[in-house]
């Protein structure tokens, strides 16, 4: 085996961690899978026989690549955070198996990864790195240009700004309970029953992207405006089905066997208090939902 084939080996045995990392800083799957790929090609033109860590050494290239994403996304984005949500990631609801547990339980919701948007590039990177994956500061410092002081700084500013804005029910079973009793309001036509799962204060951000309904993308704010805009989409209800979105419940419209919606929702005490919403038809074309066909 070539030097070069060991190296593939073990960048491969780290790529999952690495897209992970990516996603958290990103919110973008193609953009993460894009991150990962860009420190390979680092990483082939490297010399890296005094390297003792690689795998600190991959993380750290990725903490890069994500960063210059970041400042560059932030000078070019035209939409507005507001409405802007995330990349889902979906799967299957009735297959739970260790590994999926394990993925459930370090799983970062539509909720949390809208919050990590609007985190300046730099806090974001400190925050997700150290906090997320127990990167210390000493190796977070060079990717941010500060010294590990100020790096630690910058991941406290980001975390006084998180904590507190997302504690969601983890039990996959309630939060079932409650994610099929709004999909049979939203089915029924039934307001009054939807007003009782949603929280007074619910939050609704619907993103349709550039490809989706004209000036549908929205922030909606209260249970009475959430609950008259889920009967506006009691079309699509039928062809709802409960997925995982992002470790938790959600709802994936599937009128043709193919994703039209992905809903994401956070719950806390039996009520729903946010949902994010994706219809754009361009970033939603790329999920598979083939384990929702019938």
């Amino acid at each position: 085996m070539s030097e070069l084939d060991r190296l593939a080996e073990r960048f491969e045995a780290e790529r999952t961690r690495l897209r992970a990392v990516a996603y958290r800083m990103l919110g973008s799957v193609n953009e993460a899978e894009d991150a990962v790929q860009e420190a390979w090609f680092r990483l082939e033109r490297a010399d890296v026989t005094e390297v003792r860590n690689l795998p600190a050494w991959l993380t750290t290239v990725v903490g890069r690549v994500c960063l210059d994403q970041l400042r560059s996304r932030k000078s070019r984005r035209e939409d507005t955070l507001d409405h802007h949500v995330p990349d889902p990631v979906v799967g299957e609801l009735d297959v739970v198996d260790p590994e999926q547990q394990a993925l459930l339980a370090d799983s970062v919701g539509l909720a949390m990864l809208v919050v990590l948007d609007t985190l300046p590039p730099a806090e974001r990177v400190a925050f997700v790195l150290h906090d997320m994956f127990a990167v210390p500061f000493e190796s977070i410092a060079p990717i941010v240009d500060r010294e590990p002081a100020a790096t630690r700084q910058l991941a406290s500013r980001a975390r006084r700004k998180v904590q507190g804005a997302t504690v969601p029910e983890r039990d996959i079973g309630r939060q079932r309970v409650v994610v099929e009793a709004f999909m049979a309001a939203a089915r029924a036509g039934d307001f009054e029953a939807l007003l009782s799962v949603l929280d007074p204060d619910v939050l609704l951000r619907a993103d349709t992207g550039p490809g989706g309904l004209a000036g549908a993308s929205r922030l909606i704010r209260g249970a009475h405006a959430v609950a008259s805009q889920a009967l506006m989409f009691s079309a699509m209800a039928p062809y709802s089905r409960p997925a995982l979105v992002n470790g938790g419940v959600g709802l994936v419209g599937v009128p043709d066997g193919r994703a039209h919606s992905v809903m994401g929702m956070t719950i806390r005490d039996g009520r729903i208090t946010e949902i994010n919403l994706l219809a754009d038809p361009d970033r939603l074309a790329g999920i598979d939902v083939s384990f929702l066909a019938g």
